[in-house]
């Protein structure tokens, strides 16, 4: 367990995402077309905005899997460490993202390769 960092401070910042995510899901409805009064471009614009909103949800609920991991880990006394290396992440990057499981090194490995 970490005593260099304020895992409380995390906790409220991952509680508090975690909250404005599920309440964004309930505003989400699926798209209804009326297709004798939607002209054909209005429907393919309003299929694009389908495939956007289909594509926030997905970004969302895999936020909210990184959210619920990172809980999981905070128990776990794993929180703040990197996944892959094992080493601190940097408090700094935490504070950007608290759902970040690997340090700034490991993330640019794994974006190169």
């Amino acid at each position: 367990m970490r005593d260099d960092i304020d895992l409380e401070y995390f906790k409220k910042r991952l509680e508090q995402r975690l909250k404005e995510l599920t309440d964004g899901r309930k505003t989400d409805r699926p798209l209804e077309l009326d297709q004798s009064r939607v002209g054909r471009l209005s429907r393919m614009d309003a299929m694009q905005q389908q495939a956007m909103s289909q594509a926030a949800g997905r970004l969302a609920a895999l936020e909210q899997q990184r959210i619920r991991t990172a809980f999981k880990r905070m128990g776990a006394g794993e929180y703040g460490y990197c996944m892959n290396c094992e080493e601190d992440i940097a408090e700094g990057r935490l504070r950007v993202d608290p759902s970040v499981m690997t340090c700034i090194d490991c993330a640019r490995a794994a974006d190169k390769g």
